[in-house]
């Protein structure tokens, strides 16, 4: 995955905003909390940062092409860092992208996620 189909994958989930900061990063948020950076690339290759789950941060940390994000990680946070962006991995990026907007969204208020039409139960 490139930053391009980055930024397009990230803009087609719900209630999110696109922002450039941090160094050029390419930030993504819902509710105003970032779930997904595109940037911060030691060597120039896209690298890409997002929120896990205490299970996928231990699994992915061990796996090759990831690291525990810089920044994030060693304040005791559970983001993870894809450093090889080769296209066999888009689909799995693709999904911990989608969960990190996930579990980003669960931790924004409920009136906040009412608003923005996030996490509602199908009745």
């Amino acid at each position: 995955m490139n930053y391009e189909e980055f930024n397009q994958f990230c803009g087609s989930l719900p209630a999110t905003t696109h922002i450039v900061q941090w160094g050029n990063s390419h930030v993504w948020k819902v509710g105003g909390k970032v779930f997904a950076i595109g940037g911060w690339s030691k060597d120039k290759q896209p690298a890409f940062t997002f929120k896990t789950s205490e299970r996928n941060f231990y699994f992915l940390r061990e796996c090759e092409g990831y690291i525990p994000a810089p920044y994030f990680a060693n304040r005791g946070m559970k983001w993870i860092q894809q450093i090889d962006s080769h296209h066999e991995k888009d689909d799995d990026l693709q999904y911990y992208l989608t969960e990190s907007h996930r579990l980003v969204s669960l931790g924004l208020t409920k009136s906040k996620q009412k608003e923005l039409g996030l996490n509602q139960e199908i009745s």
